[in-house]
């Protein structure tokens, strides 16, 4: 009588399954994925050699792309040396616009920006470009530069205008807007500015030229001499005489908002003669003035 064995019937659910059960589960799942991966779809096994083509391949692919980026940067490194010493780089023509006063030689000395400069050296330097012009032309208040075509450099200059002379006996000093006082003297005083004299005060000069410089040009431009002319009523009088040749006296606090009066006044005098605005604005002739 043959003696059958049932065999042990498989439990439902792993939670089921003792930690050995589990164990010989996970190792037979591992094995036969091991055996799947060394075969091809057909079935198969696939060996080392037919890998190496497709390695082969792709050390190809990164041997490729090293040399592609290796070329690009000694490509880039080489144009970049080319262009540095070729004349491209160099400053070809130089235009200098702004100036009014100063020369275009003397615009081009101060800057040192002349044609065969580097222009990466210039391009871009605005702000020391600016303090190296002031220091070799204190007229110069600012400088731009702008690359124009290839090489080409347009210098554009802010200039500080000229307030006039200062009279210091035998010589005179330039003046400059922004209240400096030039070291060069000349023996005579420039055209189209006025000659401060009799000013001892640093203080009240620069009051002074403050002043000046917030008058219209046409004003600015009809005003000879300014002197320093104080008494007890007014310890801030000046005199100024006019190109056209009247004569005002004002207050050096007040001189620009009552020069502004100027024109006006002078447009209904019928002969030529003093304007006072140190009180109010009023005028006479010369015959009757009375200082």
């Amino acid at each position: 009588m043959a003696i059958f064995h049932k065999k042990p019937k498989e439990r439902e659910h792993p939670e089921q399954l003792t930690p050995w059960e589990r164990f010989q589960r996970d190792a037979a799942e591992n094995h036969r994925a091991a055996q799947k991966s060394h075969h091809s779809w057909s079935g198969k096994r696939l060996r080392i050699g037919d890998k190496l083509p497709k390695l082969k391949s792709q050390r190809r692919r990164l041997l490729f792309k090293r040399v592609v980026i290796l070329m690009g940067c000694f490509l880039i490194g080489a144009g970049v040396a080319g262009y540095f010493i070729s004349p491209l780089s160099h400053v070809q023509t130089v235009t200098v616009h702004g100036n009014d006063q100063l020369s275009v030689t003397q615009v081009k000395t101060a800057t040192k920006i002349n044609p065969g400069v580097a222009l990466w050296s210039v391009i871009g330097h605005d702000q020391r470009t600016t303090k190296r012009a002031e220091r070799a032309q204190p007229q110069i208040g600012k400088v731009t530069t702008k690359l124009v075509g290839l090489n080409s450099v347009r210098v554009t200059v802010k200039e500080i205008r000229i307030a006039g002379y200062l009279s210091t006996g035998q010589h005179y000093r330039r003046i400059l807007e922004n209240g400096l006082i030039l070291k060069a003297t000349y023996s005579q005083p420039g055209g189209g500015s006025p000659i401060y004299a009799n000013f001892k005060s640093g203080h009240r000069l620069a009051t002074m030229i403050a002043q000046y410089a917030k008058l219209p040009s046409a004003v600015k431009h009809n005003i000879s001499e300014i002197k320093f002319a104080p008494n007890k009523a007014n310890p801030e009088r000046v005199h100024l005489y006019m190109n056209d040749g009247n004569e005002v006296y004002a207050t050096i606090s007040t001189f620009a908002s009552k020069m502004a009066y100027y024109p006006g006044i002078v447009a209904k005098m019928k002969t030529k003669g003093v304007i006072n605005l140190e009180v109010g604005a009023y005028s006479y002739p010369f015959k009757n003035q009375n200082n």
